[in-house]
């Protein structure tokens, strides 16, 4: 019965705008995992964007503070980031499917996220080749671990969690690590940037990437960072091209 299947997704609005979908990871990797779902019609889902700045009342009834991102599941609301995982993985039809245990992949991409905010927080410091060493070589190792496996996704040839948690981190750090450091990931490593090329095709991951400015914003925010840019100027873009691959 289709009304069983019902779901509502809150995903924080852009900082910028208050409209467009902002730059909250967490809201990205579930609207990835959901959007996937809905595309197998195993559900139906809404997607509302709510502005923190100014949420609408009924929002601030039910949710008070609460930013998103926020599951509802036939009424009941989850709000903390592990359960709506959780109950992707438990409760959403089809949900199991994209919950697969790999352990190397698991350990491959944790503490990514990590090196890229250390390196970007430490803009002030001129030293900016030895910061950028660990985040580097996260990035090669992910490159080396695509090119062994030879396949499309992080753990075969459909998409599971780990590339709706991978994809959104390597698009922050494609436009941050270039706004905030001029750093850019290597054209060198072709398997990597080609993964990223089959995630930019995915209807999943266009429905939910946040503008480049956004993710700007979103960094300079988080970790109080200066940058010169109008960014909230500026007509949107979305960066999802490809540079021309070099071999290494």
């Amino acid at each position: 019965n289709d009304s069983d299947s019902k779901f509502l997704f809150f995903f924080q609005a852009s900082t910028i705008d208050g409209r467009r979908k902002g730059a909250c990871l967490f809201c990205q990797e579930y609207f990835m995992e959901l959007y996937l779902l809905a595309e197998l019609k195993t559900i139906s889902l809404k997607v509302t964007t709510v502005d923190m700045q100014k949420p609408p009342p009924d929002f601030r009834t039910n949710f008070e503070a609460t930013p998103p991102p926020i599951l509802i599941d036939r009424g009941m609301a989850i709000l903390e980031n592990e359960k709506i995982e959780r109950h992707i993985m438990k409760n959403v039809p089809g949900g199991h499917n994209l919950f697969i245990q790999d352990k190397e992949v698991a350990t491959l991409i944790e503490n990514l996220y990590t090196k890229f905010r250390k390196y970007v927080r430490k803009f002030e410091s001129p030293d900016t080749t030895d910061c950028q060493q660990p985040l580097l070589s996260h990035l090669e190792r992910i490159n080396d671990f695509m090119a062994k496996r030879g396949t499309r996704f992080l753990t075969g040839d459909t998409m599971s969690c780990f590339d709706c948690e991978l994809m959104p981190r390597l698009q922050h750090i494609r436009i941050g690590a270039k706004a905030f450091r001029k750093f850019e990931i290597p054209p060198t490593l072709t398997a990597l940037w080609t993964y990223m090329a089959n995630m930019y095709e995915l209807e999943a991951f266009v429905q939910s990437c946040p503008a480049d400015q956004d993710i700007i914003s979103h960094i300079k925010n988080q970790l109080g960072l200066r940058t010169t840019a109008r960014i909230e100027l500026e007509t949107p873009v979305y960066s999802t091209a490809i540079p021309v691959l070099e071999s290494s």
